[in-house]
């Protein structure tokens, strides 16, 4: 465990209600009512937040749909939503605004109103501070309560209109589970999750990648989460993923830091993500020597795939795992011949008067998609972190500072582009996926990207957190955080969410606060081993 335990006034304030709505959820929401019907046994939780209100109240079997109302005198009631779900959340602004809320929750059953519950709840002005507890707790919720329950795995998206038009709500991510495990990490120590719950989840992720399929240690970019069997990603990539279980060990390694030194159970889940770890053969992916590491091995096809890693993109951390590897690494030509193409990725350019050292692959004059800073940099910290061919803080906070002024430039003239709104990189999109970038732009802005940056930008995030609250509020904000993808341009706000996109905004906002997966990650000797053997340097 870590020496220094968060505990801070506003994440105790909402660590109780976060803990009784996880009760709720959990027990409440699947108990049956067969026994009785008198209202008291039945519960309705209520939290008041800046401009919204949650509620979260007992499942009813037998009923579809439910009444929420609500009055600002406890007497006059009006209808606030009819809802099938048992968790709504009223962007109650038209009532009173920093004052006192009565709701009942009505249900239809059998020829008769039952009244599940009545409360009342006050909403109230909310520093910047709280506002990132709210949306880091929110996207937390997506590996708590939207982990796929047999495995605890991340599932790859959550629909909340539940239409899966490949009837994938099953199929798991490594790499989004490897991004939500310094996201539960975090849970237990703001205390939104008891050491027990994150010891019994983490448990289970660990026994379902013990058992799960794996190529050469190397797990696959997606899995059934029923029974472990690879999911292909396409028709030949349907074996083993070096970047995604990278990713996903990332995670695990931040975790086998955090049990190191705890109890006898939390050891235990130590010991066997080491097992895990020495089993990934990172030297396989080579293909038998040569200096640099591919992507991709299928059964089937073996390396049809051919795709060098060749920076610079997302995979920088696949390098330096491969090059910490215990059991089976790589040397460091593999990192200075492959993925530095023998100094190739280098590419010194300048836009809006900010530097970019190295060679964005597809996007070499303004930077790639935003996530390139973000997933390599979960518990790999870039402060002070450099090497021959760059300063990766600088390189990170210049790539988000020029994404940024490509949207507050916003030569595409599109709606509500500005210093309140900007961030692209890969997401849902108006054509359904894209990897949004400078010079690829449809008009559509994906939360994470400024949100996820929050460490290299933190007022310039903060502002754009704020204006997704405030101004854009229930078209984008919902259990789990802000969606996916928004458009103002097309109108386009779909109630979708990626765990590749919600794992790195709790991750960076952590670390920005108190540089928790950071410090974890950066703990441990066998990086800094490999990140010695690839001639980095750290400082402050």
């Amino acid at each position: 465990m870590i020496s220094s335990p968060i505990h801070k006034k506003s994440t105790r304030r909402y660590s109780s209600f976060f803990l009784l709505s996880g009760i709720l959820l959990f027990a409440l929401l699947a108990q049956s009512c067969q026994e009785g019907e008198s209202k008291n046994e039945y519960t309705l939780l209520a939290e008041g937040y800046d401009q919204h209100v949650e509620l979260q109240w007992s499942k009813l079997e037998g009923v579809d749909v439910y009444e929420v109302m609500a009055s600002s005198d406890g007497k006059n009631y009006e209808l606030r939503a009819e809802v099938s779900d048992t968790i709504y959340l009223d962007f109650a602004e038209d009532l009173k605004r920093h004052g006192r809320i009565h709701y009942s929750i009505l249900a239809q059953k059998e020829n008769k109103t039952i009244e599940i519950g009545k409360t009342e709840v006050q909403t109230r002005k909310m520093s910047d501070e709280e506002l990132m507890d709210m949306i880091q707790q929110y996207t937390f919720r997506y590996f708590w309560h939207g982990a796929e329950p047999n495995s605890g795995m991340a599932p790859e998206r959550i629909h909340i209109d539940g239409e899966y038009e490949n009837n994938d709500a099953h199929i798991v991510t490594t790499g989004g589970t490897g991004f939500g495990i310094f996201g539960l990490i975090t849970g237990i120590e703001r205390g939104w999750i008891s050491e027990e719950q994150g010891l019994e989840r983490f448990e289970k992720i660990v026994g379902f990648l013990e058992k799960a399929d794996r190529f050469h240690g190397i797990w696959p970019h997606w899995l059934d989460g029923k029974t472990g069997k690879t999911k292909a990603f396409s028709e030949k990539d349907d074996g083993a993923d070096l970047v995604e279980s990278a990713f996903l060990i990332q995670g695990l390694l931040a975790l086998r830091e955090y049990y190191s030194d705890g109890s006898a159970p939390q050891k235990a889940v130590a010991d066997r993500i080491q097992k895990l770890w020495e089993t990934m053969e990172w030297d396989w992916f080579t293909q038998g020597g040569k200096n640099v590491l591919y992507w991709h091995w299928s059964p089937k096809h073996e390396w049809a795939m051919n795709f060098p890693l060749e920076g610079y993109n997302e995979c920088l951390i696949t390098y330096v795992l491969a090059a910490a590897s215990p059991t089976h690494p790589i040397g460091p030509e593999a990192y200075h011949e492959g993925w530095a193409r023998n100094g190739k990725i280098n590419n010194a350019v300048q836009a809006y008067g900010f530097d970019l050292q190295l060679l964005h692959n597809g996007s070499e004059k303004m930077g790639g998609p935003l996530f390139w800073a973000h997933y390599s940099y979960l518990g790999l910290n870039p402060k002070g972190l450099k090497d021959r061919y760059a300063d990766y803080w600088e390189e990170n906070r210049n790539q988000t500072l020029i994404n940024r002024a490509w949207a507050i430039e916003n030569s595409g003239g599109f709606k509500g582009y500005g210093e309140d709104l900007w961030g692209l990189t890969a997401s849902y999109s108006i054509n359904f996926y894209n990897a949004h970038h400078p010079g690829n732009d449809n008009g559509v802005i994906s939360p994470t990207a400024a949100i996820s940056s929050i460490p290299y930008t933190p007022e310039e995030s903060m502002r754009v957190l704020k204006n997704l609250y405030y101004n854009y509020g229930e078209k984008v904000l919902g259990r789990y955080g802000f969606y996916d993808a928004m458009s103002p341009e097309h109108g386009f706000y779909p109630q979708r969410y990626l765990a590749i996109d919600q794992g790195p905004m709790v991750a960076m906002i952590e670390n920005h606060r108190t540089g928790l997966g950071w410090n974890l990650f950066m703990q441990a000797s066998d990086i800094q081993n490999g990140l010695k053997i690839l001639g980095f340097e750290q400082g402050n």
